[in-house]
Formats: structure tokens, sequence, C-alpha cells
């Protein structure tokens, strides 16, 4: 059984723990991390999506963050990030290579196989850079169907019309839209 730390208002552990389902159930706030990884590809931003396996309970073989996990009561952010990044794509990385570049609220309630599923997450956000070998990333079957780079805006405009085939959250893209603006 997986246990997340119950978050305030802030986004701050108040010291109580949630098993992970009841967090869902019920919509109690809790922490995740999120990485994004990026690369620059003839003038254009390109994200590596991941499609999420048939059997998640949520949003099931739809793409999202490059790697996204919940953190585990009394972790910490950027460790479950690393982790996450190891455990999903085998990909091994320092905390000197993930760049913290904000927090963002994600909040909904949906239907997924019938059942009621509520998010209320912190989410911590991180991007990626390093130069990413595809054939060297070794998926978690269980979490990850597979990867596949997209460009950014295309993405973005996607979703304001459509959530066929992307349940990334938006305000991850403008997060790290407004990132890479500062970076310019």
């Amino acid at each position: 059984m997986e246990y997340l730390d119950v978050c305030d208002e802030f986004g701050m552990p108040t010291g109580a723990v949630v098993e992970r389902g009841r967090a869902h159930r019920e919509g109690i706030r809790h922490r995740t991390a999120h990485v994004w990884i990026l690369r620059r590809q003839e003038g254009r931003t390109e994200i590596l999506l991941q499609k999420r396996s048939q059997s998640k309970d949520s949003f099931p073989g739809l793409y999202d963050t490059s790697s996204a996990g919940h953190v585990p009561a009394g972790d910490e952010p950027l460790a479950s990030a690393l982790r996450e990044l190891e455990e999903e794509l085998g990909l091994h990385a320092e905390a000197e290579d993930l760049r913290f570049i904000g927090t963002i609220e994600n909040i909904y309630e949906r239907r997924f196989r019938g059942a009621l599923f509520r998010d209320n997450e912190f989410c911590r956000v991180y991007v990626y850079t390093r130069p990413v070998e595809m054939s060297a990333l070794r998926l978690q079957a269980d979490e990850v169907e597979r990867v596949d780079w997209f460009e950014l805006e295309a993405v973005r405009r996607e979703i304001e019309h459509s959530r066929e085939r992307f349940c990334v959250p938006r305000e991850g893209l403008e997060l790290l839209r407004r990132f890479l603006e500062s970076e310019e």
C-alpha cells in the first residue's frame, strides 16, 4: 500500500498520512512530482510524453507528462522526481540535472471504469534538458506503454480543443511555456 502526506492549502505536509486509493476516492490534498523532458529540434521545443498503460486507474492510454508520480509520505519531491524518472523510463538523473520551475495545483473529478477518481494534488514541476537516447530508455510496462516526442506548441493547441489523445495538465504546459520564455 502506498501512503501519501496529507497537505494543507499551501501544499505543505500536515503530519497526517493517507492511503493513495483513499486520497483519490475522497479528493484529499497530496503532493506529486512532475518532470518535463525537453529538447530543441530545428528551432522548435519538443517534449517527451509517455503514453499511459491501459491498466492505469486514470487516463489509460493517453499521453501524459514525461514522468510523474506521487511523493510518498515522508519523502521529498525532488527525490521522488528522480526515482520516477528511473522507474518509469529507466533514465538515471542526478539532482543537478533537474531544474525546479514551479508548483501547480491539479484538481479534477472524473469517472474511469465506472469509479469516481478525484485528484487534488500539489505538483512540484521540474525540467530535464540533457540529451535522451530513446533506444536506451527502459519503460516500466505496467505504467508506460510508449514514449514519443511532440512539439510543445502543437500539444498546447490540441488540448485547447480536444482531450482525446493527451491528459497533460494545461497548467503544467503553461508553466513550462513561461519558463521557456524566461530563458530566451
